[in-house]
Protein backbone atom coordinates (compact mmCIF):
# COMPACT_ATOMS: atom_id res chain seq x y z
CA UNK A 1 0.00 0.00 0.00
CA UNK A 2 1.90 3.51 -0.91
CA UNK A 3 1.87 6.24 1.23
CA UNK A 4 2.10 9.54 -1.03
CA UNK A 5 2.60 12.87 0.86
CA UNK A 6 3.32 16.17 -0.86
CA UNK A 7 4.47 19.23 0.58
CA UNK A 8 0.33 20.85 0.12
CA UNK A 9 -0.33 18.18 3.14
CA UNK A 10 1.58 20.33 5.51
CA UNK A 11 0.71 23.61 4.38
CA UNK A 12 -2.06 24.89 5.62
CA UNK A 13 -4.66 27.23 3.75
CA UNK A 14 -4.12 31.20 3.82
CA UNK A 15 -6.61 32.51 5.47
CA UNK A 16 -7.17 35.21 3.06
CA UNK A 17 -7.69 32.35 0.28
CA UNK A 18 -9.96 29.69 1.52
CA UNK A 19 -11.52 29.25 -1.89
CA UNK A 20 -8.03 28.04 -2.89
CA UNK A 21 -7.84 25.24 -0.68
CA UNK A 22 -11.14 23.88 -1.45
CA UNK A 23 -10.43 24.29 -5.22
CA UNK A 24 -7.08 22.43 -4.58
CA UNK A 25 -8.94 19.81 -2.59
CA UNK A 26 -11.31 19.28 -5.28
CA UNK A 27 -8.35 19.00 -8.11
CA UNK A 28 -6.61 16.53 -5.86
CA UNK A 29 -9.47 14.46 -5.21
CA UNK A 30 -10.43 14.29 -9.09
CA UNK A 31 -6.77 13.29 -10.18
CA UNK A 32 -6.85 11.06 -7.24
CA UNK A 33 -10.34 9.38 -9.39
CA UNK A 34 -8.65 9.53 -12.79
CA UNK A 35 -5.66 7.99 -10.92
CA UNK A 36 -7.75 4.72 -9.69
CA UNK A 37 -10.05 4.28 -12.54
CA UNK A 38 -6.63 3.47 -14.64
CA UNK A 39 -5.84 0.92 -12.15
CA UNK A 40 -5.57 -2.74 -11.47
CA UNK A 41 -7.76 -3.61 -8.22
CA UNK A 42 -5.78 -7.05 -8.63
CA UNK A 43 -2.56 -5.70 -8.60
CA UNK A 44 -0.03 -6.39 -6.25
CA UNK A 45 -0.38 -3.08 -4.24
CA UNK A 46 -3.63 -3.79 -3.96
CA UNK A 47 -3.46 -6.98 -1.81
CA UNK A 48 -4.71 -6.20 1.29
CA UNK A 49 -1.89 -6.21 4.56
CA UNK A 50 -3.85 -8.98 6.07
CA UNK A 51 -2.68 -11.20 2.95
CA UNK A 52 0.61 -9.83 2.26
CA UNK A 53 2.77 -7.27 3.86
CA UNK A 54 4.78 -5.29 1.30
CA UNK A 55 4.02 -2.24 3.00
CA UNK A 56 5.14 -3.48 6.76
CA UNK A 57 7.89 -4.57 5.00
CA UNK A 58 9.46 -1.37 3.29
CA UNK A 59 8.74 0.58 6.67
CA UNK A 60 5.40 1.70 6.49
CA UNK A 61 2.50 1.53 8.94
CA UNK A 62 -1.23 0.00 7.61
CA UNK A 63 -4.13 2.94 7.62
CA UNK A 64 -6.54 1.66 10.18
CA UNK A 65 -9.21 0.59 8.47
CA UNK A 66 -11.75 3.31 7.96
CA UNK A 67 -15.70 3.14 8.34
CA UNK A 68 -18.09 4.50 5.61
CA UNK A 69 -18.67 7.51 6.77
CA UNK A 70 -15.19 8.06 7.10
CA UNK A 71 -14.79 7.94 3.30
CA UNK A 72 -15.12 11.05 1.30
CA UNK A 73 -15.69 9.03 -1.93
CA UNK A 74 -17.14 6.12 -3.37
CA UNK A 75 -16.01 5.21 -7.22
CA UNK A 76 -17.75 3.01 -9.36
CA UNK A 77 -14.85 0.12 -9.80
CA UNK A 78 -13.76 -1.74 -7.51
CA UNK A 79 -15.31 -1.11 -4.45
CA UNK A 80 -12.10 0.85 -3.27
CA UNK A 81 -12.62 4.31 -1.33
CA UNK A 82 -10.68 7.58 -1.27
CA UNK A 83 -10.42 8.97 1.99
CA UNK A 84 -11.45 12.71 1.98
CA UNK A 85 -8.46 15.33 1.46
CA UNK A 86 -9.87 16.93 5.30
CA UNK A 87 -7.88 13.44 6.50
CA UNK A 88 -5.13 11.03 5.36
CA UNK A 89 -4.52 12.81 1.84
CA UNK A 90 -3.38 10.43 -0.37
CA UNK A 91 -4.44 7.12 1.29
CA UNK A 92 -6.01 4.64 -0.99
CA UNK A 93 -8.14 2.52 1.44
CA UNK A 94 -9.75 -1.39 1.42
CA UNK A 95 -13.28 -0.92 2.72
CA UNK A 96 -13.87 -4.54 1.41
CA UNK A 97 -10.46 -6.32 2.58
CA UNK A 98 -10.86 -4.40 6.08
CA UNK A 99 -14.59 -5.85 6.85
CA UNK A 100 -16.58 -2.59 5.47
CA UNK A 101 -20.01 -4.43 5.50
CA UNK A 102 -21.17 -1.56 2.65
CA UNK A 103 -18.07 -2.22 0.29
CA UNK A 104 -18.45 -5.91 0.98
CA UNK A 105 -22.25 -6.10 -0.29
CA UNK A 106 -21.21 -3.95 -2.96
CA UNK A 107 -18.53 -6.09 -3.83
CA UNK A 108 -20.81 -9.01 -4.20
CA UNK A 109 -23.14 -7.55 -6.31
CA UNK A 110 -20.74 -6.06 -9.23
CA UNK A 111 -19.69 -10.54 -8.70
CA UNK A 112 -16.16 -9.41 -8.01
CA UNK A 113 -13.88 -11.40 -6.12
CA UNK A 114 -15.82 -13.44 -3.05
CA UNK A 115 -12.28 -13.89 -0.89
CA UNK A 116 -11.44 -9.83 -1.60
CA UNK A 117 -14.74 -9.20 0.59
CA UNK A 118 -14.44 -12.73 2.76
CA UNK A 119 -18.19 -12.83 3.40
CA UNK A 120 -21.02 -14.85 2.13
CA UNK A 121 -20.69 -17.95 -0.77
CA UNK A 122 -22.99 -17.30 -3.48
CA UNK A 123 -21.98 -20.42 -5.16
CA UNK A 124 -22.47 -22.31 -2.15
CA UNK A 125 -26.44 -21.28 -1.78
CA UNK A 126 -27.04 -21.23 -5.73
CA UNK A 127 -25.96 -24.96 -4.68
CA UNK A 128 -28.07 -25.67 -2.16
CA UNK A 129 -31.29 -24.04 -4.28
CA UNK A 130 -30.69 -26.36 -6.97
CA UNK A 131 -30.15 -29.10 -4.74
CA UNK A 132 -34.26 -28.23 -2.54
CA UNK A 133 -34.98 -27.36 -6.34
CA UNK A 134 -33.81 -31.21 -7.16
CA UNK A 135 -35.41 -33.18 -4.04
CA UNK A 136 -38.26 -31.17 -4.39
CA UNK A 137 -38.91 -32.68 -8.25
CA UNK A 138 -38.14 -35.67 -7.67
CA UNK A 139 -40.56 -36.03 -4.68
CA UNK A 140 -43.18 -34.80 -7.02
CA UNK A 141 -42.26 -37.68 -9.42
CA UNK A 142 -43.04 -40.00 -6.72
CA UNK A 143 -46.60 -38.78 -5.94
CA UNK A 144 -50.31 -39.01 -8.04
CA UNK A 145 -52.87 -37.02 -8.01
CA UNK A 146 -56.14 -39.05 -7.21
CA UNK A 147 -59.46 -36.96 -7.74
CA UNK A 148 -63.31 -37.95 -7.88
CA UNK A 149 -63.68 -39.73 -5.12
CA UNK A 150 -65.90 -40.98 -2.96
CA UNK A 151 -67.38 -39.18 0.17
CA UNK A 152 -67.33 -42.43 2.19
CA UNK A 153 -64.30 -43.40 1.10
CA UNK A 154 -61.63 -42.92 3.92
CA UNK A 155 -57.40 -42.32 3.39
CA UNK A 156 -56.52 -45.21 4.69
CA UNK A 157 -59.25 -47.14 2.11
CA UNK A 158 -57.49 -44.97 -0.29
CA UNK A 159 -54.09 -46.13 0.81
CA UNK A 160 -55.12 -49.42 0.88
CA UNK A 161 -56.11 -49.38 -3.13
CA UNK A 162 -52.38 -48.46 -3.86
CA UNK A 163 -50.49 -50.49 -1.59
CA UNK A 164 -49.69 -52.90 -4.36
CA UNK A 165 -48.33 -50.55 -6.25
CA UNK A 166 -45.47 -49.53 -3.88
CA UNK A 167 -44.32 -48.49 -0.40
CA UNK A 168 -47.12 -45.63 0.13
CA UNK A 169 -45.07 -42.96 2.29
CA UNK A 170 -48.00 -40.44 2.84
CA UNK A 171 -51.77 -40.50 1.56
CA UNK A 172 -53.32 -36.90 2.04
CA UNK A 173 -57.40 -36.54 1.07
CA UNK A 174 -58.36 -32.82 0.81
CA UNK A 175 -61.68 -31.48 -0.42
CA UNK A 176 -65.18 -31.20 1.26
CA UNK A 177 -65.75 -34.55 3.10
CA UNK A 178 -69.40 -34.73 1.54
CA UNK A 179 -68.63 -33.63 -1.46
CA UNK A 180 -67.94 -36.04 -5.39
CA UNK A 181 -65.10 -33.44 -5.79
CA UNK A 182 -62.61 -34.37 -3.50
CA UNK A 183 -59.26 -35.36 -4.01
CA UNK A 184 -55.96 -36.87 -2.81
CA UNK A 185 -52.25 -36.90 -3.03
CA UNK A 186 -50.44 -40.34 -2.83
CA UNK A 187 -46.31 -40.14 -2.52
CA UNK A 188 -44.95 -43.55 -3.02
CA UNK A 189 -40.95 -44.35 -2.20
CA UNK A 190 -40.33 -44.30 -5.78
CA UNK A 191 -41.17 -43.48 -9.12
CA UNK A 192 -41.94 -47.34 -10.02
CA UNK A 193 -44.55 -46.72 -7.63
CA UNK A 194 -46.33 -43.51 -9.31
CA UNK A 195 -45.93 -45.16 -12.25
CA UNK A 196 -47.52 -48.42 -11.50
CA UNK A 197 -50.36 -46.26 -9.82
CA UNK A 198 -51.43 -44.29 -13.16
CA UNK A 199 -52.80 -47.79 -14.44
CA UNK A 200 -55.67 -47.59 -11.56
CA UNK A 201 -57.15 -44.80 -12.94
CA UNK A 202 -60.98 -45.70 -13.40
CA UNK A 203 -61.07 -48.24 -10.90
CA UNK A 204 -64.04 -47.85 -8.94
CA UNK A 205 -63.71 -47.15 -5.09
CA UNK A 206 -66.80 -46.68 -3.45
CA UNK A 207 -69.75 -45.66 -5.66
CA UNK A 208 -67.11 -43.52 -8.38
CA UNK A 209 -64.17 -44.09 -10.90
CA UNK A 210 -61.40 -42.63 -9.12
CA UNK A 211 -59.10 -40.49 -12.00
CA UNK A 212 -55.16 -40.88 -11.48
CA UNK A 213 -52.64 -38.01 -12.94
CA UNK A 214 -49.20 -37.14 -12.69
CA UNK A 215 -49.21 -34.91 -9.55
CA UNK A 216 -47.72 -30.96 -10.07
CA UNK A 217 -46.84 -30.65 -6.38
CA UNK A 218 -45.75 -32.39 -3.23
CA UNK A 219 -47.57 -33.26 -0.14
CA UNK A 220 -46.66 -30.47 2.39
CA UNK A 221 -45.28 -31.90 5.63
CA UNK A 222 -47.34 -31.87 8.68
CA UNK A 223 -45.45 -30.05 11.84
CA UNK A 224 -45.11 -33.41 13.93
CA UNK A 225 -45.91 -30.65 17.28
CA UNK A 226 -49.15 -30.37 15.87
CA UNK A 227 -49.92 -34.12 15.71
CA UNK A 228 -51.93 -35.53 18.75
CA UNK A 229 -48.99 -37.67 21.21
CA UNK A 230 -51.28 -39.61 23.25
CA UNK A 231 -54.02 -41.64 23.22
CA UNK A 232 -55.92 -39.14 25.04
CA UNK A 233 -55.02 -36.93 22.53
CA UNK A 234 -55.90 -38.76 19.64
CA UNK A 235 -59.33 -39.56 21.77
CA UNK A 236 -59.92 -36.04 21.77
CA UNK A 237 -59.37 -35.29 18.11
CA UNK A 238 -61.67 -38.12 17.01
CA UNK A 239 -64.41 -36.31 19.05
CA UNK A 240 -63.61 -32.56 17.63
CA UNK A 241 -64.65 -31.12 14.34
CA UNK A 242 -63.41 -27.93 12.57
CA UNK A 243 -66.11 -25.83 11.05
CA UNK A 244 -65.93 -22.56 8.93
CA UNK A 245 -68.12 -20.07 6.81
CA UNK A 246 -69.99 -19.45 9.76
CA UNK A 247 -71.90 -16.34 9.88
CA UNK A 248 -70.70 -13.28 11.99
CA UNK A 249 -74.19 -12.78 13.51
CA UNK A 250 -73.93 -16.58 14.92
CA UNK A 251 -73.41 -16.82 18.31
CA UNK A 252 -70.70 -19.09 20.55
CA UNK A 253 -74.72 -20.14 22.04
CA UNK A 254 -76.18 -20.36 18.62
CA UNK A 255 -73.62 -22.84 17.29
CA UNK A 256 -73.54 -24.75 20.42
CA UNK A 257 -77.18 -25.53 20.40
CA UNK A 258 -77.23 -26.22 16.58
CA UNK A 259 -74.84 -29.18 16.70
CA UNK A 260 -76.85 -30.33 20.39
CA UNK A 261 -79.92 -30.26 18.66
CA UNK A 262 -78.47 -32.53 15.60
CA UNK A 263 -75.60 -34.61 16.52
CA UNK A 264 -75.06 -34.85 20.15
CA UNK A 265 -73.93 -33.26 23.64
CA UNK A 266 -71.07 -30.63 23.21
CA UNK A 267 -68.30 -30.70 25.15
CA UNK A 268 -66.35 -27.67 24.30
CA UNK A 269 -66.45 -25.15 21.95
CA UNK A 270 -64.49 -22.73 20.55
CA UNK A 271 -65.66 -19.59 18.34
CA UNK A 272 -62.87 -17.59 16.30
CA UNK A 273 -63.19 -15.29 14.02
CA UNK A 274 -61.67 -11.17 13.32
CA UNK A 275 -62.67 -8.21 11.54
CA UNK A 276 -60.98 -8.61 8.36
CA UNK A 277 -62.93 -11.91 7.37
CA UNK A 278 -66.58 -12.00 6.85
CA UNK A 279 -67.18 -15.66 8.11
CA UNK A 280 -65.85 -16.94 11.59
CA UNK A 281 -64.72 -20.50 12.03
CA UNK A 282 -65.27 -23.01 15.05
CA UNK A 283 -63.33 -26.19 16.91
CA UNK A 284 -66.35 -28.29 18.52
CA UNK A 285 -64.92 -30.81 20.67
CA UNK A 286 -68.36 -33.48 21.38
CA UNK A 287 -68.50 -35.81 24.35
CA UNK A 288 -68.79 -39.03 21.73
CA UNK A 289 -66.89 -39.45 18.58
CA UNK A 290 -70.22 -41.02 16.73
CA UNK A 291 -71.27 -37.19 17.18
CA UNK A 292 -68.39 -35.57 15.25
CA UNK A 293 -69.14 -38.06 12.79
CA UNK A 294 -72.65 -37.15 12.90
CA UNK A 295 -71.88 -33.58 12.25
CA UNK A 296 -69.90 -34.07 9.31
CA UNK A 297 -73.31 -34.35 7.64
CA UNK A 298 -74.30 -30.95 8.69
CA UNK A 299 -71.78 -29.64 5.76
CA UNK A 300 -73.89 -26.98 3.91
CA UNK A 301 -76.89 -26.30 5.99
CA UNK A 302 -77.80 -22.97 6.27
CA UNK A 303 -76.75 -21.33 9.66
CA UNK A 304 -77.70 -17.90 10.07
CA UNK A 305 -77.22 -16.90 6.03
CA UNK A 306 -74.68 -18.83 5.68
CA UNK A 307 -73.93 -22.52 4.74
CA UNK A 308 -71.68 -23.91 7.28
CA UNK A 309 -68.80 -26.58 5.82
Amino acid sequence: MAVVETSADHAAPRAEEPGAASDAGEREMRDLEDLLSKLNPMAEEFVPPSLASPVAAAGFAAPAPLSPAAYGYYPANAGFAVPSPAGHRGVVGFPAAAGDGHAARGGRKKGGAAGFAGQGHPGRRRTNSRTTMAQRDEVIRRTVYVSDIDHQVTEENLAALFINCGQVVDCRMCGDPNSVLRFAFIEFTDEEGARAALNLSGTVLGYYPVRVLPSKTAIAPVNPTFLPRSDDEREMCARTIYCTNIDKKVTQADLKLFFESICGEVFRLRLLGDYHHSTRIAFVEFVMAESATAALNCSGVILGSSPIR
